[in-house]
């Protein structure tokens, strides 16, 4: 079973990568501005629904390298480092844009919705190196099931990604106009947040190898 504060953290990780702007804030905000509420919720249903493919190939895959090759941990750790600290740039870098700089769509059906909210979570490399690299840094095998710990992880990145997406999905056409007539939060926003992926970089590289 995972300890409650190192659950937390990684909630807090979780919270942290769906309020990174990728592939799905884009596809959510522009699908709810150009094409309303509902839309932005129907295509979220396809968005976790994809979640659930990186969830259980990643839960699969660990279970297989833990035991296997118990070094693959520290290869594990530190390109999770790397990538947060890749994120942590692109939220600083000069020029980075706004998620809320929606693209314009043209009206889909609600099947088409559903599919393609699927496609672009299930594509969405973000979520695919988190999994593969940020994931193992919370699973320790004397806790139990690798198989369980991932499940586990899975659950709760999936349920803060629904929550925050739902809210950005019925209020995106809101903050965005609010963004647009507060441009300095925005960049408050973006060094906020580039600061402590940086720290949560930092934290995994100090992180002590976990024995199996």
């Amino acid at each position: 079973m995972i300890p409650l504060n190192e659950l937390l953290i990684f909630a807090a990780a979780s919270l942290l990568l769906v309020l990174t702007p990728g592939p799905n804030m884009l596809y959510l905000i522009s699908r709810s501005i150009c094409q309303g509420r509902k839309a932005g919720v129907v295509s979220l249903v396809g968005v976790v629904a994809g979640f659930f493919v990186h969830l259980f190939a990643a839960a699969a895959g660990l279970t297989a390298v833990f035991l296997a090759v118990p070094m693959a941990y520290e290869v594990l750790k530190w390109a999770g480092a790397l990538y947060l600290l890749w994120l942590a740039w692109q939220a600083v870098k000069p020029g980075a844009r706004s998620p809320f700089e929606a693209q314009q769509l043209p009206p889909d059906s609600t099947r088409k919705l559903v599919t393609m909210g699927f496609l672009t979570s299930a594509l969405n490399p973000k979520i695919a190196v988190f999994y593969l690299s940020v994931f193992p840094q919370f699973i320790t095998p004397e806790h139990g099931s690798v198989f369980t710990q991932s499940l586990m992880l899975g659950f709760t990145q999936i349920s803060v990604s629904f929550m925050v997406n739902l809210l950005i999905s019925l209020f995106a056409a809101t903050i965005a106009g609010w963004f647009i007539n507060n441009p300095t939060w925005l960049s408050v926003q973006r060094y906020f947040m580039g600061f402590v992926l940086a720290a949560l970089a930092v934290r995994l590289m100090l992180e002590q190898r976990r024995s199996a």
